[in-house]
């Protein structure tokens, strides 16, 4: 697997920002982790992937900025369309959908940009959103948003013969989405062969994502693998969980999580419940059950641990990557750091510097997923060393604290209002309204 961190963590909605970011945080970042060489998961607004699309001269100042950066493109982040660090994101994230021409011209400048800046001999890849949010979906919107990616899958096919560059797409579930988690893409696209009969459509496995549907990571690979889905990209990431929540002090550790910017889906394990947003269960009228374990949507750092009594579903990470190494053509799946929440984390949680906290995160993956790594050789700086009261998935400290990776478990279930593959209306969701 190529590793590589996904650049949406950074501000930045035109060509001359994203240069910035470049130099002025990836850059810092790759020197900071020890790297030689560091691969970028860019993201590229809507603007910015048209321009780069059509503009040689554009797409060499990029370049530039790569290489004097030592950082390479093989991925892509096409999940927000733009504004994704507007004061409020929330639903907003998921428009415009598949079924618009708007999503389809934009996946398809992604990939115009990304296969003429990739590595010679190097594969792209690009996530995408799982079709739409649920609400207002229904028989039409999913065969409107069957066609686009028809088109899609077309488009990627005659870039790769213009240009000789193989670019796959990967959609990537989430829940609330019209594909809530992994079963539900595998579902959608196993009943649509054509869509991935040349294998240029396929999963985007976000493992916080993953962890809160609560779904076992090998189970479903293996389920992707049997319907002919190909697994093209893993977004590294890990989720908040609750353990025991009649814990003392838990739903008040969950408050300063429940910020104005991103959506924060929430689910219990037993699948009885599910919120489309933090706030949902902190005020809800009626308790959540006590008997069962939580997972929340916030992207925690690799390396980080939340205090007690919350915990952080580090392990569900570990095994996706296992799992997907294990697959067909996983080793060629891009592993890509997606912690963009760095912004509107807890105090307790952040770095000294931005850069700081990136570099442990990729020095972690290196130190504790080495064998998935296509480049699994030594770095040019040491690891962070272990410390006292280290856990064994490695413990970092940030201001003070030891924030390690804590293994999570829980059993698989089925998420209560993942849609009706078939593109009926999907269901409704027992947490009420969100984003």
């Amino acid at each position: 697997m190529e590793l590589s961190y996904c650049t949406n963590v950074h501000p930045a909605e035109d060509l001359p920002g994203i240069v910035r970011q470049l130099d002025e945080h990836a850059g810092p970042v790759r020197r900071a982790a020890g790297l030689d060489r560091l691969g970028v998961g860019l993201w590229m607004p809507v603007g910015v992937a048209s321009t780069l699309s059509g503009d040689g001269q554009a797409r060499a100042v990029l370049a530039d900025a790569l290489e004097r950066n030592a950082l390479e493109l093989r991925t892509v982040n096409a999940f927000p369309y733009r504004g994704f660090h507007d004061d409020v994101v929330k639903l907003a994230v998921y428009r415009p959908d598949w079924t618009t021409p708007e999503r389809l011209a934009y996946t398809l400048d992604c990939a115009r940009a990304l296969a003429a800046l990739v590595p010679e001999g190097a594969e792209g890849s690009i996530s995408t959103l799982p079709l739409g949010w649920r609400e207002g979906w229904d028989a039409a919107a999913s065969r409107a948003a069957e066609q686009n990616l028809g088109r899609l899958v077309e488009g990627l096919a005659a870039i790769e013969r213009e240009t000789g560059r193989t670019v796959r797409v990967a959609i990537e579930p989430e829940p609330g989405c019209i594909l809530d988690d992994v079963a539900d893409v595998v579902a959608w696209l196993g009943a649509r062969p054509a869509l991935i009969a040349d294998g240029r459509l396929g999963l985007c496995l976000d493992t916080c994502h993953l962890a809160v549907s609560f779904a076992d990571p090998a189970a479903v690979v293996a389920a992707a693998t049997a319907a002919g889905v190909r697994v093209v990209k893993v977004q590294a990431s890990v989720a908040l969980e609750v353990p025991d929540s009649e814990a003392p002090g838990a739903l008040d550790a969950l408050r300063p999580f429940a910020e104005e910017r991103y959506v924060h889906q929430v689910r219990s394990a037993g699948g009885t419940h599910t919120a489309d947003d933090l706030p949902e269960v902190l005020d809800a009228d009626e308790p959540w059950p006590g008997d069962q374990a939580w997972r929340v949507h916030v992207h925690i750092p690799l390396h980080a641990r939340p205090a007690a009594p919350l915990r952080a579903t580090t392990e569900v990470l570990r095994a996706a990557v296992d799992a997907v190494l294990a697959a067909p053509g996983g080793a060629d799946a891009h592993l890509d750091v997606e912690t963009y929440t760095w912004s509107v984390l807890p105090a307790s949680l952040q770095p000294d510097t931005l850069a700081d906290g990136i570099a442990a995160e990729l020095r972690w993956v290196r130190e504790h997923l080495p064998h998935a790594l296509t480049d699994s050789a030594p770095d040019a700086a040491p690891a962070a060393p272990a410390r006292a009261g280290r856990d064994a998935t490695g413990a970092v400290p940030l201001r003070g604290r030891e924030l390690a990776g804590v293994a999570a478990s829980g059993p698989s279930a089925r998420s209560p209002h993942a849609s009706d593959i078939a593109g009926s209306p999907a269901s409704g969701i027992d947490g009420g309204s969100r984003t």
